[in-house]
């Protein structure tokens, strides 16, 4: 049994949690950028949280199954269809043999998860199904008449209809502990960082959030040797604008890096949309 890609939408991706512990090769984490999302689709259609669905940006998405299909969807909230039926966000519903689901445009949120009960079969690269868009790992991105196979192994049959979410805040805060090179900054860089409000760019994606506001004053301006850096990283470049690496970042970088964002909150940095505001919280 198979899905069908109808129509792709915009940047449309196979993910799962990625492959952790391949730094050292150069080879980053990847997977969802909201793994909260993926996790919950996942058990939503009885499946172990680590298999692979996929993750769609604004929805967009058309699929076909050619046999009787489980499915959820969650992430960014966005109209739900199978032919002529709605559905709503964080249940698991059926497909039959030959219907199409249909992803309208998300009024909230960023991204969104639709997982198969089964899970997405592609052949695993590196121990992961997940696209990796900066290292060119893992399945391409989708497109028109791909096929998606679809797995055999599930965790066991869904115990619930529905999973209620909290509503995403307008302006989300992210919480944020001092970074590495704060010394590199002046020394109310961070007091300017926590206190001022930040606008994401459009020329973010999944390898880092752009934002948008006055330049945090750098006390250092020589040449950083490249070094290691992890998810939440708020990169200064020359700019003096922060750069929030996310799923697909580098392994390593050369600006200093004044804060990292919490591990816990880099699911609502997921769903950040171009024009969104957010602010920075400062913790021990």
């Amino acid at each position: 049994m198979k899905l069908e890609v109808v129509r792709p939408g915009f940047a449309a991706t196979v993910q799962d949690l990625g492959r952790p512990g391949l730094a050292a090769m150069g080879v980053g984490r990847s997977g969802a950028a909201d793994r909260g999302s993926l996790r919950l689709a996942n058990r939503l259609v009885g499946n172990p949280e680590t298999h692979a669905a996929l993750e769609v940006t604004l929805g967009g998405l058309v699929l076909r199954t050619t046999g009787l299909t489980m499915v959820a969807v969650t992430g960014a909230d966005c109209p739900i269809t199978v032919g002529r039926r709605a559905y709503g966000p964080n249940a698991p519903f059926v497909m039959r043999a030959g219907e199409e689901l249909a992803l309208g445009t998300a009024s909230v949120g960023l991204r969104c998860y639709v997982a198969v009960r089964g899970g997405i079969d592609v052949p695993p690269v590196l121990g992961s199904r997940a696209t990796d868009t900066l290292g060119k790992l893992g399945p391409p991105p989708l497109s028109a008449g791909m096929p998606l196979p679809i797995g055999h192994s599930v965790a066991g049959f869904p115990a619930v209809d529905l999973a209620p979410r909290p509503d995403s805040a307008v302006e989300p805060v992210l919480r944020v502990t001092p970074g590495p090179r704060v010394d590199w900054f002046a020394p109310d860089a961070l007091s300017s960082l926590v206190s001022t409000v930040y606008t994401v760019t459009p020329d973010s994606d999944r390898i880092g959030i752009r934002l948008t506001a006055p330049p945090l004053p750098r006390t250092r301006h020589d040449e950083l040797p490249s070094e290691a850096c992890v998810p939440g990283s708020l990169q200064v470049p020359p700019s003096g604008t922060p750069i929030l690496f996310h799923a697909d970042h580098p392994t390593t970088g050369g600006y200093p890096v004044i804060a990292v964002v919490s591990e816990e909150d880099l699911d609502i940095a997921a769903q950040l949309r171009p024009g969104q505001r957010l602010r920075f919280r400062l913790v021990s």
